[in-house]
């Protein structure tokens, strides 16, 4: 299995960040997704954030995508179905 990094910024989830993704998910499976601090706020308020940008990502990547969040990283993997 080919794992991809990448990591969201304080500038947060853009256009150029989906494009990135789509063009790593070209030659990778699965990709996780690091939230730097300056992308979440401090303290418990940082997870929820963090479970904001997973559900974002699936919903402007499609239903061919599945996302887990395991602390600040969030790990996307790419299915040849639909899995909704």
């Amino acid at each position: 299995m080919v794992i991809g990094n990448i990591q969201i910024g304080k500038q947060g989830i853009t256009d150029n960040f989906i494009a990135s993704l789509e063009n790593q998910f070209k030659n990778k499976e699965c990709i996780k997704i690091s939230v730097l601090k300056s992308a979440r706020p401090e303290g418990k308020g940082g997870k929820a954030k963090v479970k904001e940008y997973s559900e974002t990502l699936l919903k402007k990547l499609g239903p061919k995508y599945t996302s887990k969040t395991i602390g600040f990283v969030i790990a996307l993997k790419k299915w040849r179905k639909n899995k909704r």
